[in-house]
């Protein structure tokens, strides 16, 4: 408590003054460096040796090895590339997520947005996995787990403004990989809350997830997979807050939020966000900032993921203006341990 209200005390003290008119890679802090000067959305491999990232929205994916800082295309052998996120599953291999083709902005990320499996064999082609799906997933870090949202856009037997949360299992043992034992664990009926999956924890039994709201709102929920009983752990808090990656032992989770912005007096909302970290016990008391990149007029930090043994987190520097999940390079951010 006494480190929110310091977080409160400091955020007011800001609120009086103007964001700087600067960049903020040219002040980061000592436990922060530049991984990448291209790319977003970044993702730790299983074994936290590297990151993959893509080189930007309907584009390509890349991963860079942590020690040598070797870059290497994944997809660079598909002409017309039109991927919007890479993730690893729990053997090493990808999951793909976005459109066969780029058709514009709304469709391809929309009605059009997908699941693809991609070996770890270099020089491997995507394989489609046969499902619709609308923004991201939640792959576990300890199996083959698999979760993610469709909405009327893509499965059009839903309501309009509906949403379902799916579970799935990512099946290698047959010729081709398929989604096995895929079922819903959480609906929606209409967009009061457009659900959006994020992170497993707990030894896969629970789940984080995103409750998008009218008016540029968002809130960040736990689902329990056996009694699916849900949570909101930001209702205290209030405005934009979008779950993001996880820490160790699932007792705290990243969230990109306005909190600072809406402090400010920004009337952005939820362009001007900023990575926090949110203790997972439903009350929205402990939520301490991370990062400072919106106190720089026209910046942010988003899409932050941390490694499975707490020693980093990896995130993209961005700007306000910009659609969510638009970056402009990788950074990384070394925690005490």
């Amino acid at each position: 408590m006494k480190l929110y209200l310091a977080s409160l005390i400091a955020l007011a003290a800001l609120a009086q003054s103007p964001r700087k008119q600067a960049s903020p890679l040219d002040n980061l802090p000592k436990n922060i460096e530049v991984l990448t000067h291209f790319g977003e959305r970044a993702d730790f491999s299983p074994s936290n040796s590297s990151v993959a990232f893509m080189a930007k929205s309907f584009g390509d994916a890349f991963t860079i090895d942590l020690k040598t800082r070797q870059v290497r295309c994944l997809t660079c052998n598909i002409p017309g590339a039109a991927f919007l996120r890479v993730m690893h599953l729990s053997s090493g291999d990808y999951i793909l997520i976005g459109a066969e083709h780029f058709t514009d902005i709304h469709t391809s990320r929309g009605r059009d947005n997908e699941l693809w499996f991609l070996s770890k064999t270099p020089g491997s082609k995507p394989v489609r996995l046969g499902q619709k799906m609308s923004e991201g997933a939640a792959l576990s870090k300890q199996s083959m787990l698999i979760s993610f949202s469709e909405t009327s856009g893509q499965n059009p037997a839903l309501p309009r403004g509906a949403s379902n949360l799916m579970v799935a299992e990512v099946d290698l043992t047959g010729p081709q990989p398929q989604l096995k034992n895929k079922h819903v664990v959480h609906s929606s009926p209409d967009n009061s809350c457009t659900l959006e999956a994020q992170d497993f924890f707990d030894n896969d039994r629970k789940m984080t997830f995103t409750c998008y709201e009218p008016k540029g709102l968002g809130s960040v929920w736990t689902i329990d997979l056996a009694t699916k009983q849900v949570v909101n752990h930001t209702r205290s808090i209030g405005s934009y807050n979008e779950v993001e990656g996880i820490f160790p032992g699932g007792t705290h989770t990243c969230v990109e939020s306005d909190r600072q912005g809406v402090l400010m007096g920004s009337t952005k909302l939820f362009r001007d966000v900023d990575i926090w970290k949110l203790k997972l016990d439903g009350t929205g008391s402990s939520f301490e900032r991370l990062t400072y990149f919106n106190d720089y007029e026209g910046w942010k930090s988003s899409n932050p993921v941390v490694s499975t043994d707490g020693r980093m987190m990896a995130f993209q520097v961005a700007k306000s203006s910009d659609e969510a999940g638009v970056g402009y390079g990788i950074l990384l951010m070394h925690f005490k341990k």
